[in-house]
């Protein structure tokens, strides 16, 4: 069974080496100072053993010699290695610091709640009613900070937009904070990168940045619920959904409710399913819901036993939740 990969993502080639925000530039520039020290380190080390392979030894005479030179080049060393580690901890924790809180209150709340292998995205609004729910793709308004509440539903994950924030532990149990910024628009990549079972390598996710007018225009359709259609194939798909889907997967303005999987209200509006590792189109749609466990073996997706008219009729239901 053969399924297309995503196309690349709108990010230039050096993707991991840039930094598109202001959560992420001072984490980028100690990376880049941590692997100049080790750089230098091991150039270092390379240069004594290569001196000491090829330093003549001396003719023994017999003597015991009480030189020093030894112990003080050593003394030396320790000393540099200790100051170094030092700078580099007290660097790190000043890093760390400068990027805990953003230069101004955040302009959105997200919650992101990590499962196996997937990730469950909500929308915070001080009006609950305004409150809504996506999965693996998350939008955000260009040049305003986004603060991020990070959780788990199962095992421990690891949130991370390389140009756009560091890495947080998401941990059973426990509510972890982040803050994103992107300075301009694009489609950035995010990875769990904390191994967490099987398909860990499949646990992908995109935050798109959007200008805020294309961002409100955005989030005003995500709130809406489901709009339906009332043709014969549409109406039998909705029936096979309700038979098959509904209890893992919720869409808003039907009795679908499930909790387990990913909201699907709006599912013709993302560009990547089943956790950002195939492209959203409906053939690959289909070959997803009749092959889950080829295409990404352990998933909590089961491969469903559809007949021909069953999956024609799924998937012209599904075509119509944009």
């Amino acid at each position: 069974m053969s399924i297309a990969l995503p196309e690349e993502e709108i990010a230039p080639l050096n993707y991991f080496l840039h930094s598109y925000g202001p959560a992420s530039t001072p984490t980028l520039h100690l990376g880049w100072v941590f692997a100049s020290i080790v750089a230098m380190v091991f150039l270092i080390v390379a240069a004594l053993l290569i001196a000491a392979l090829v330093h003549k030894r001396q003719p023994d005479t017999g003597k015991i010699d009480n030189d020093d030179n030894g112990l003080r080049w050593i003394y030396i060393g320790t000393g540099i290695s200790t100051f170094l580690l030092f700078g580099m901890a007290v660097y790190a924790l000043l890093t760390l610091n400068a990027i805990t809180k953003p230069p101004q209150p955040p302009a959105l709340t997200l919650t992101i709640t990590g499962y196996d292998w997937w990730w469950k995205v909500e929308y915070e609004h001080d009006d609950p009613r305004l409150n809504f729910v996506t999965a693996n793709e998350i939008h955000i308004p260009v040049g305003v900070p986004v603060l991020v509440k990070l959780k788990s539903a199962d095992v421990i994950h690891a949130f991370w937009v390389p140009v756009l924030a560091g890495k947080t532990q998401m941990i059973p149990g426990l509510i972890n904070r982040q803050w994103l910024q992107a300075d301009i628009p694009g489609i950035y990549r995010g990875e769990c990168t904390q191994y967490c079972g099987l398909q860990h390598a499949h646990m992908a996710l995109e935050v798109v940045a959007q200008s805020p007018a294309e961002f409100r225009q955005w989030q005003a359709a995500q709130r809406k619920p489901a709009v339906l259609s009332s043709a014969s194939d549409i109406d039998a798909g909705r029936k096979t959904f309700m038979d098959h889907c509904s209890g893992c997967h919720s869409i808003r303005g039907t009795e679908a409710v499930g909790a387990h999987a990913p909201d699907l209200t709006h599912l013709k509006s993302r560009r990547l399913i089943a956790g950002g590792t195939f492209v959203n189109t409906p053939e690959q749609q289909k070959q997803w819901i009749a092959h889950a466990q080829e295409l990404k073996p352990g998933a909590r997706m089961p491969s469903m036993v559809l007949s021909p008219a069953e999956m024609a009729s799924l998937s012209a239901f599904l075509s119509t939740l944009d």
